[in-house]
C-alpha cells in the first residue's frame, strides 16, 4: 500500500540509509498493508539540515505566495480524497465515509490558512514622546517539529504543518507508526502543490529515541505534539532543556450534562453517533455521561438501540460503520475498565465483549453501561473505546462538580433548551471547549485545545497561527538633522 513515499528529504523521498524497514499492519486483519522506513540518525541530521534550509527560503517568501501554495494543496486534496479514503481505510480500519470526511477536514485546514497566510497583523503603540514610534510584529518562529497521533492520521498533521506553513515556518513531522501513510499522502500533496524543497521533512521510524533527538536539536524552535498526557509531559520534560515553544494537545475525558429538559431520545441518538465514531478513539469523544434522573432511562435505551445497529467490520467494506481498535492491548483494556464497572455495579445495556464473529482483528463491541458509579475507573480514566459510561444526577450543580473531578480539560457538552442553564453549564464546565446541543466540535475556522492535564495552545482558527510567530516589538527614536 506505501509503493511511493517514505523519508521526505530535502524535498524528495527516500529510503533509510542503513535500509531498515518497519511494518505496518491492519488492525482489522492483522496482515501488513506495508512497510515504511526507520530513519537513522543520518537521516534525521539530513532533514533538520534541509529543514533550516528550507526555514531561511521560506520565511522569506511572500505571505500571498505562501498562500497559493496552501490552496493548491486544499484543492489537490479535494480531488483525491477517493484515493487517499482507502490509504487511510486500510492501515487505521476507520470506515470509508469517516475517512472521506477527515481528508476533507484536512482540506479545509489548508484553505483557512492560506487566508490566514495574509492576516497576520501587527499593531502600533502611541508613544510617550512625539520623536518616537512603537511597533509590534510578528515573525515565524523557525523550524517546526509536528508530532501526532495515528486516530487522525492526516487532519492532525494538516492542523500543524498548515499552520507553520501559512506562518512561514518549516516543519518536520514524525507521524504515528500506526498510520504513517496518510501523511506521506499528504507530503506528496504539498511537493505537488509547489511547496519548496525543504520546507517540510517527513520523518519516521522508531519513535522514543528519535523524537528525543529531535526534541533537542537545536534546529527545531518549536514542537507541536498531539497525544497523551505521559507522552506530552515527557516531550515537556525535553524541550525545557532547551527552552524551546510547544503546543500540547493531550488526553481528554469529556463529561456531558443532559438536564431534564433536554429531548432524551434525540440527545441519546446525536452523542451515541458521536461516540462511537472512530471507534470511540476521538480525544474529543464524549465519553461521561450525566444524565437528570427524570430522563434517564429513554436516554439510555436509545443509546443502546443505536449501539446495537451498528455494524462492526474492516472500515473498507461500505457497509462498515464501527471499525477497529487500533491495536489488541487497546481492546484488552477496554475490556478491563468494563469488568471493572460492572464488579461496581453498573449495567451492561449494550455491547461488553468482543464480537463472536470475528475471528480477526482488534475488534470490540460498541458498550453502553448505565448506573456507573463515580469511583469506577471508566469515570476518571480516558477509555479511548467504544464504551459508553451513563450515571444519574438530580442536582445541577452535583452534576458540574462531578463532570469538573477530573485532571483532563479539553472538550465538554451540554444538552439543554434553557438558554440560561446552557450558558451557567457552559461557564461552569472546566474545558477548553464546550458544545451546547452540538456534538461537532473541530473545525478549521475555530480554536482547538484544552485546559489543566490536557494541555495548552490552540490549533485552528485565527488563534492557531499565533503559536507559530514570535511577537518582536521595536522601539524607533527619530532623530532629526538639519532642523528637517
Amino acid at each position: 500500500m506505501y509503493e511511493s513515499g517514505g523519508l521526505l528529504i530535502d524535498g524528495a523521498w527516500r529510503g533509510a540509509s542503513d535500509g531498515e524497514c518497519i511494518v505496518v499492519r491492519s488492525p482489522a486483519t492483522g496482515e501488513p498493508v506495508g512497510s515504511v522506513p526507520a530513519a537513522t540518525e543520518a537521516d534525521e541530521e539530513a532533514a533538520l539540515a534541509a529543514a533550516e534550509r528550507g526555514f531561511a527560503r521560506w520565511s522569506k517568501t511572500p505571505a500571498w505566495e505562501r498562500a497559493v501554495v496552501l490552496r493548491r494543496a486544499a484543492d489537490l486534496l479535494r480531488a483525491r480524497n477517493d484515493t487517499y479514503a482507502l490509504l487511510m481505510s486500510g492501515e487505521t480500519g476507520k470506515p470509508l465515509l469517516e475517512a472521506r470526511g477527515e481528508i476533507n477536514a484536512s482540506a479545509d485546514q489548508f484553505e483557512w490558512y492560506a487566508e490566514e497566510a495574509k492576516r497576520i497583523y501587527g499593531h502600533t503603540i502611541a508613544g510617550r514622546h512625539a520623536d518616537e514610534r512603537l511597533a509590534v510584529g510578528y515573525q515565524p518562529v523557525g523550524p517546526c517539529l509536528a508530532l501526532s497521533a495515528w486516530n487522525f492520521p492526516m487532519l492532525l498533521p494538516s492542523r500543524k504543518i498548515a499552520a507553520a506553513l501559512a506562518a512561514g515556518c518549516s516543519v518536520i513531522a514524525r507521524p504515528a507508526s500506526e498510520a504513517p501513510g496518510s501523511c506521506m499522502a499528504l507530503g506528496q500533496v504539498l511537493l505537488d502543490a509547489g511547496l519548496p524543497a525543504g520546507v517540510l521533512g517527513i520523518l519516521t521510524g522508531h519513535a522514543k529515541p528519535m523524537v528525543a533527538r529531535l526534541v533537542q536539536s537545536k534546529v527545531i524552535r518549536k514542537v507541536s505534539l498531539t497525544g497523551s498526557v505521559p507522552v506530552g509531559k515527557e516531550i515537556l520534560r525535553l524541550a525545557a532543556d532547551h527552552v524551546k515553544k510547544v503546543t500540547m494537545e493531550l488526553g481528554g475525558h469529556a463529561p456531558v450534562i443532559v438536564h431534564a429538559d433536554a429531548d432524551p431520545v434525540e440527545s441519546a441518538k446525536k452523542l451515541a453517533t458521536t461516540k462511537f465514531r472512530n471507534c470511540g478513539q476521538v480525544c474529543i469523544s464524549p465519553s461521561r455521561f450525566y444524565v437528570h434522573r427524570s430522563i434517564l432511562a429513554p436516554f439510555a435505551e436509545t443509546f443502546a438501540a443505536v449501539a446495537r445497529e451498528l455494524r462492526i467490520g474492516d472500515g473498507r467494506d461500505p457497509a462498515t460503520t464501527l471499525g477497529p481498535m487500533i491495536r489488541a492491548r487497546a481492546v484488552e483494556s477496554a475490556l478491563s475498565l468494563i469488568e471493572d464497572a460492572r464488579a461496581r455495579g453498573a449495567r451492561v445495556l449494550a455491547g461488553g465483549q468482543r464480537p463472536s464473529h470475528l475471528e480477526r482483528g482488534h475488534f470490540i463491541e460498541p458498550t453502553v453501561l448505565v448506573d456507573v458509579p463515580d469511583d469506577a475507573r471508566i469515570m476518571c480514566e480516558e477509555p479511548f473505546a467504544p464504551v459508553a459510561p451513563i450515571a444519574a444526577f438530580d442536582d445541577v450543580t452535583d452534576a458540574i462538580t462531578r463532570a469538573n473531578a477530573t485532571e483532563f480539560g479539553l472538550a465538554a457538552y451540554v444538552f439543554t433548551h434553557d438558554s440560561a442553564l446552557a450558558a451557567m453549564t457552559a461557564e461552569a464546565l472546566e474545558a477548553g471547549m464546550v458544545g451546547i446541543n452540538e456534538t461537532l466540535l473541530a473545525t478549521a475556522e475555530a480554536p482547538f485545545g484544552g485546559i489543566k492535564e490536557s494541555g495548552f495552545g490552540r490549533e485552528g482558527g485565527s488563534l492557531g497561527i499565533l503559536d507559530y510567530l514570535t511577537p518582536k516589538y521595536i522601539r524607533h527614536r527619530l532623530i532629526v538633522r538639519n532642523g528637517t
